[in-house]
């Protein structure tokens, strides 16, 4: 019995032509080949440049804020900037009404004036009071002289007792003089004694209620504290202020940093002093900052936030953190490119040098921020309470 052929049995495959298969395995050989290239310079690219640097778009260009207030309460008369405007330090911004002020002060100079002359008194009472004692001084030896030589004569009644007690009441009234003068003398003299005019407290305390009507005065004219533009102008004529309040606020640029917030897997390796390239979205990637890596923070964002997180409860998630980090710019490019606060920056460190620390170990030796723009005024006044105290001491003598 012949058995007739099935035709849904299945065919053996056909052979692939031998040019398809060889051009096949030499796809997968040259994608083999590429896939080693590409792994062999991501491996060396990692090695020797990814591995030293570490870099992130969480960064701000930071400044001081510095903010102009008043040191005393007035009204406002005038104001000499406004936003945008640059400033130096020393120029007056806002004006505030003087006239209390200067009436004050006028008050002040006249008592400083009064005092002088009254310490001066002082002075002129001591020296009559050392004239007046000697005189005492006389009078009690020639009281002393006269009941000595009464008393040698009543025994011959030359003198009678009554002229003998008389004599002696005038030696004790001469004594009692005496004493009182010394005693008003030592008070004389405990209110002059090592000090001159211009060191006696009665004066040093007029003095100083000069200084304090001069700096008020002085203080209705707020000046700027430091060099920059300003910002976030608020005040506005004829507004009362009172001592602290913010009127305005000047940003210097030219003391611009930067503050980067990296992740703390990426701090291992930082060290202070290692160099930083920055970039500004402001001018794209064809400015680049040069600068250093100042300090590394002390705490996450949310360690100092207002409310910190608390991880003791049962849905806790872990959360990489940031730590920031102050990278110093270079202060020629922040001239030449000026930045702004709160700007968007892209951060890469440079990882080679590890010879830094990690924390400051040494406190500076100078103040970090310094102004001198009040100093002139105590000066000024020290030297117009030397010329009052002069001028009132000009007739002594």
């Amino acid at each position: 019995m012949t058995t007739e052929p099935n035709p849904n049995a299945a065919r053996p495959p056909r052979p692939a032509p031998a040019p398809v298969r060889g051009r096949r395995r030499k796809a997968l050989l040259i994608l083999a080949l590429v896939i080693a290239v590409a792994g062999i310079a991501w491996a060396a690219w990692y090695l020797l440049v990814a591995r030293w640097h570490e870099s992130t778009d969480d960064a701000y260009a930071q400044g001081n804020v510095v903010a102009v207030t008043p040191q005393v309460a007035g009204t406002v008369v005038s104001i000499g900037a406004d936003d945008g405007m640059r400033v130096e330090a020393g120029q007056v911004l806002v004006q505030l009404d003087p006239n209390d002020a200067q009436v004050a002060y006028d008050q002040a100079v006249a008592n400083l004036a009064a005092t002088v002359r009254q310490v001066r008194g002082l002075y002129s009472a001591v020296e009559s009071g050392e004239a007046e004692l000697s005189a005492q001084r006389v009078a009690v030896t020639r009281a002393r002289a006269d009941v000595a030589r009464r008393e040698g004569l009543v025994a011959s009644g030359a003198v009678s007792a009554e002229e003998l007690a008389h004599a002696r009441t005038q030696l004790d009234a001469a004594e009692a003089a005496l004493s009182a003068t010394r005693g008003q003398l030592s008070r004389s003299r405990a209110l002059v004694d090592e000090t001159t005019v211009a060191r006696q407290p009665q004066v040093q305390a007029a003095a100083a209620q000069v200084r304090r009507a001069w700096l008020d005065l002085q203080r209705a004219q707020i000046v700027a504290p430091v060099s920059g533009h300003v910002a976030r102008r608020s005040v506005q004529l004829g507004e009362r202020v009172q001592p602290g309040a913010a009127l305005m606020t000047v940003v210097p640029l030219e003391q611009m940093w930067v503050e980067a917030n990296f992740k703390e897997t990426q701090l291992a390796r930082m060290r202070i002093g290692q160099p930083v390239t920055v970039r500004a979205d402001l001018y794209g990637g064809d400015i680049r900052y040069t600068g250093h890596l100042a300090s590394l923070g002390m705490g996450t964002g949310s360690a100092f936030s207002l409310l910190p997180a608390q991880n003791a409860s049962g849905n806790w998630i872990k959360i990489v953190q940031r730590v920031p980090v102050r990278i110093e710019l270079d202060p020629e490019q922040l001239a030449s490119h000026p930045l702004r606060l709160g700007l968007s920056m892209s951060v890469e460190v440079d990882l080679h040098d590890q010879d830094g620390a990690v924390l400051a170990a040494q406190p500076p030796t100078q103040p970090v921020l310094s102004t001198d723009a009040y100093a002139r005024q105590i000066a000024e006044v020290d030297a117009l309470i030397e010329k009052i105290v002069h001028d009132n001491l000009a007739a002594r003598g």
